[in-house]
């Protein structure tokens, strides 16, 4: 079996990736209307960050590629394409398998140019359609039945993404959510943990959380 994952083109470029990415912390933020990333629209803050990979860890990346791979999704999407890191791990699972596609969206343009070039670099380019804008809007018509969801973007957003992806899951699709350890993950986590919603959900103990949410498609209601 083919593990494209593993193959020297997709090392190199991630390799080069996550030693860019480990300069992230002493990268200067772009200006920010208002001065505050707190108080920023999504859109401010993709431009004040630009330059920030803020990527997946690389255990991270593998857990995903071993999902992909074992679930067999026909349909990945990926919320906060960045700069393509977690996105290659999940176009090379999809390449693995031999069939699937991967829908990301991205607000930064200048994230947008890099992920498609560096998903060309490794041969992937192919297996993904990286669609600009918010989420919101990008995702309301990407075609059912969604197998799997990665969620990486703003994280406020993330509730109202997989809500919006909903009515499209597959039965025992996987939601991914990653940097569950952030406050601001909170409303999101005490969602897909209610077994009431439809799920269940258990956190995997990579770099900054990540929890892994099975869409059982059974709502439980209070008689």
């Amino acid at each position: 079996m083919p593990n494209t994952l593993r193959s020297s083109l997709v090392c190199t470029v991630l390799d080069r990736l996550f030693a860019a990415a480990d300069h992230d912390d002493d990268t200067p933020h772009g200006p920010i209307p208002g001065g505050s990333l707190a108080t920023a629209t999504a859109q401010e803050r993709a431009d004040a960050l630009a330059a920030h990979y803020l990527p997946i860890s690389a255990r991270g990346g593998d857990l995903l590629y071993a999902l992909v791979r074992a679930g067999r999704p026909s349909t990945v999407v990926e919320f906060g394409t960045s700069y393509g890191i977690s996105t290659l791990y999940l176009a090379a699972a999809v390449a693995d398998n031999g069939a699937g596609q991967v829908f990301s969206t991205e607000m930064s343009a200048t994230k947008i140019t890099a992920a498609r070039a560096n998903l060309d670099e490794a041969g992937l380019g192919g297996l993904v359609t990286i669609l600009a804008g918010d989420a919101l809007d990008t995702l309301a018509d990407v075609p059912g039945p969604i197998g799997l969801v990665l969620l990486d973007g703003w994280k406020e957003l993330c509730l109202p993404v997989l809500r919006l992806l909903e009515p499209r899951l597959s039965p025992g699709a996987l939601v991914v959510a990653d940097d569950i350890t952030m406050p601001s993950m909170a409303d999101y986590l005490d969602y897909v943990r209610d077994p009431a919603n439809g799920y269940v959900s258990v956190a995997f103990p990579v770099e900054d959380g990540m929890e892994i949410s099975c869409h059982t498609g059974a709502r439980t209601t209070e008689s």
